[in-house]
């Protein structure tokens, strides 16, 4: 995580630097992975089958979200419709849920 701290109005907050964006012409995106087979999440497809085979079952209550909730647990996974809007912070709720089956990683575009 690079970037600058600035103290605003009583609130300390972490400003990304815009330079950290490319790397020899090539711009970064995140990517999720399932660390078991090294499989990258291409669409919620392989996303769901992943988290069924991890004990997840997939709400149909809010049409606007993809939701998936543990049994015996309180967590629950909400995701945008569409795989398009996912960003890095559902990523990283996917990973902190699923603690050593999923990593995000840079993949650097061209």
């Amino acid at each position: 995580m690079s970037g600058v701290w600035v103290f605003n109005n009583g609130v300390l907050r972490l400003v990304g630097n815009p330079g950290n964006d490319s790397f020899h012409g090539s711009s970064r995106r995140k990517v999720l992975v399932h660390v078991p087979t090294n499989e990258l999440v291409t669409s919620y497809d392989v996303l769901e089958r992943i988290l069924s085979s991890c004990g997840w079952e997939r709400y149909y209550d809010d049409p606007d979200l993809l939701q998936f909730h543990k049994r015996l647990t309180t967590h629950l996974i909400s995701l945008p419709r569409d795989f398009n809007k996912l960003k890095s912070m559902h990523m990283y709720d996917i990973v902190v849920k699923n603690r050593n089956m999923f990593e995000v990683r840079d993949m650097y575009l061209n």
